[in-house]
């Protein structure tokens, strides 16, 4: 691993300091946006560790549809390899790079033997646990707000103009397009947006964020 890499792994990832002679052993990838790095009932290859870019992580239904569970940032931990690796078991999800990614692959084998260590277990239990929160205010999202009220909140934060298309939308809110479509449409009857290409332009935040405040269906 080329020095730079090495510094801005153990940067990002400092439990790895305690273990140097596993660094040498580090399989260093670097891949453009769009690539798939995993598949659902792929057999996990490694502990990804994100140097650059981000991954998307996302469940598929039978029926096509596609629900984004988080993503992967530099220094973050992908909690679907790491079930993998726990329960040596195929994994549930898939990853897409949605930018030019780097990053370092920890083998199934030194990630069993870095798990011995204190210092890396309690790390990498510490982004377990942290995922594992972030995956519960999903699953109450989906489970328990109006589907209206999550696209309002969506949009929100984002300035006055969001550049999405409908499906980018739809696939982050884990329903099908033209459920999205028609939201939006009726969004704009209600004067709260003005639609064009693969733009959505704000004109009334107010009603927005008092719709996405909304919590029940």
């Amino acid at each position: 691993m080329p020095d730079t890499d090495a510094l801005s792994l153990l940067t990002l990832y400092p439990a790895m300091a305690s273990m140097p002679e596993l660094l040498p052993r580090l399989n260093l990838m670097r891949v453009p946006v769009g690539t798939p790095l995993f598949r659902e009932h792929d057999t996990c290859q490694g502990f990804p560790m994100v140097l650059q870019g981000e991954v998307r992580v996302s469940r598929s239904a039978a029926n096509g549809r596609e629900l984004e569970l988080y993503r992967v940032l530099p220094g973050e931990m992908c909690l679907v390899s790491s079930a993998g690796l726990f329960a040596g078991q195929p994994l549930t999800a898939h990853g897409v790079t949605t930018a030019q990614t780097t990053l370092a692959l920890l083998s199934p084998p030194d990630f069993q033997l870095a798990m011995a260590d204190p210092c890396f277990r309690n790390f990498v239990l510490g982004l377990f646990a942290l995922r594992m929160a972030n995956l519960t205010s999903l699953i109450e999202a989906v489970a328990f707000q109006r589907l209206d009220s999550r696209l309002a909140a969506t949009l929100l934060g984002h300035g006055q103009q969001v550049r999405a298309t409908h499906q980018a939308l739809a696939d982050e809110l884990g329903t099908v397009r033209e459920i999205v479509t028609r939201l939006l449409h009726r969004f704009e009857r209600d004067g709260m947006v003005e639609l064009s290409r693969e733009c959505i332009t704000i004109c009334n935040s107010t009603a927005l964020r008092n719709l996405a405040a909304l919590q029940t269906r």
